[in-house]
């Protein structure tokens, strides 16, 4: 799997999401040429809430993308916790609470930050798609297909970088089915940006509301509008995509009188732009990458969105491959399994931090709601809060949140 010294080296970069662009910066920095496909007709734009933690950040800094950034979290920002008949208690846990350092901003901000670093000379294909991918020891061939009029051409490349997300097209076509490589955590995520501010609720404050498998997240973001996240449990995910999200929505929170908030809340739901309706699952794979064709960010090792790391682990992986591509220039195959060996036992703490931190998001019943609720008071309690706090943020996972793996 060797390539000469000095020739041009072509990688087809599938997806223009977060870790599409990163792989792309990364990878021009090393000399290869990126040519990247997008299936959608137009860079995508999405206003719901991520965070970016140290280990994301540094990477984020290298490849020109963290100084179009900050940390949108609100000066004095307060965080209530709300119940449906209006009562509310302040000073409740809040993201922040949570195991490293994150700056709070919203994923458009992200993307948009990562699109303007890239040179003005890298290929971008808009509604495009691949859909034959064969290889050999020196090259992949890739048959691309524009589907706004079903035309198809076959083009060679040194290396395939799969980016497209949780569903990869790519994985489908060289590693297997999706129910191979993706676990479902029988839960759902709902984010969107609200038209407005609540009226209980400053819009520099945060809000939860939480009943056994069901939450509600408000996020405050300053200069924008706030941003909401819910969740809830189903026994079937697939029924959860058959009617509109907003009717699975009112269904999962009903049939209870819904209070103010979370009345207002669904509304908004409504009428949202840039929706997020899908269920939390997370990738789980035994290798990462196949002969010359590799998978970044959700399309390898989704850790879920209740770990948090999804975008700081997708520029961060997009990062450390071109370091190790950079260290091993004649030689693929080592480059790929270095990266992989660097980057998975840190991949591996994230999954299981994912599955440890649901209970923080969307406590699954009455036993897991007292356990917040203890964890809330004793955070801010004297004497008690120094040893909960080492609970919440002195684990592994914590301290590997903020660590710049492509130093190692």
């Amino acid at each position: 799997m060797e390539v000469q010294s000095g020739k041009e080296r072509r990688v087809l970069v599938v997806g223009l999401g977060i870790s599409g662009i990163a792989a792309a910066l990364r990878l021009r920095q090393i000399g290869w040429t990126p040519v990247v496909i997008e299936r959608s007709p137009a860079r995508r734009t999405g206003g719901y809430f991520i965070a970016l933690f140290g280990g994301g950040r540094q990477p984020a800094q290298r490849l020109g993308i963290l100084d179009k950034l900050s940390n949108r979290t609100p000066p004095g920002t307060v965080q209530y916790e709300f119940d449906r008949a209006g009562s509310r208690r302040r000073g409740a846990l809040s993201y922040a609470d949570l195991p490293g350092t994150p700056w709070m901003t919203v994923r458009g901000d992200v993307e948009e930050a990562a699109f303007m670093a890239l040179p003005d000379d890298v290929e971008i294909r808009y509604s495009t798609v691949p859909t034959r991918i064969e290889q050999d020891a020196h090259g992949v061939d890739v048959t691309l297909t524009d589907t706004t009029d079903d035309t198809s051409v076959t083009e060679r490349f040194d290396l395939v970088v799969g980016a497209d997300g949780l569903r990869s097209t790519v994985r489908s076509l060289v590693f297997g089915p999706h129910e191979k490589y993706l676990h479902r955590m029988n839960y759902m995520a709902v984010a969107y940006k609200l038209p407005g501010p609540l009226s209980e609720l400053h819009p520099d404050d945060g809000a939860t509301l939480f009943e056994p498998n069901r939450s509600l997240w408000v996020f405050p973001f300053s200069g924008g509008l706030q941003t909401v996240l819910l969740n809830y449990h189903t026994d079937d995910v697939d029924a959860e995509f058959s009617q509109t999200p907003a009717r699975r929505v009112r269904a999962a929170f009903g049939p209870e009188p819904t209070g103010r908030l979370l009345g207002e809340v669904l509304d908004a739901l409504d009428t949202a732009d840039d929706l997020l309706f899908d269920s939390v699952e997370q990738t789980r794979m035994d290798s990462w990458y196949r002969g010359r064709v590799v998978l970044v960010g959700d399309s390898a090792w989704c850790v879920s969105l209740y770990a948090g790391m999804g975008v700081s682990m997708g520029i961060t992986g997009a990062d450390l491959l071109g370091t190790m591509l950079d260290r091993n220039p004649t030689d693929v195959r080592h480059a790929l399994s270095a990266w992989e060996q660097t980057l998975r036992p840190h991949v591996d703490v994230f999954q299981q931090n994912g599955l440890d931190q649901r209970v923080f998001f969307v406590p699954a019943n009455n036993k897991e709601l007292a356990i917040r609720k203890a964890l809330n008071v004793g955070m801010r309690a004297p004497g008690i809060s120094p040893l909960l706090k080492r609970m919440v943020t002195g684990n592994k996972a914590g301290l590997l949140k903020d660590r710049d793996l492509s130093l190692v």
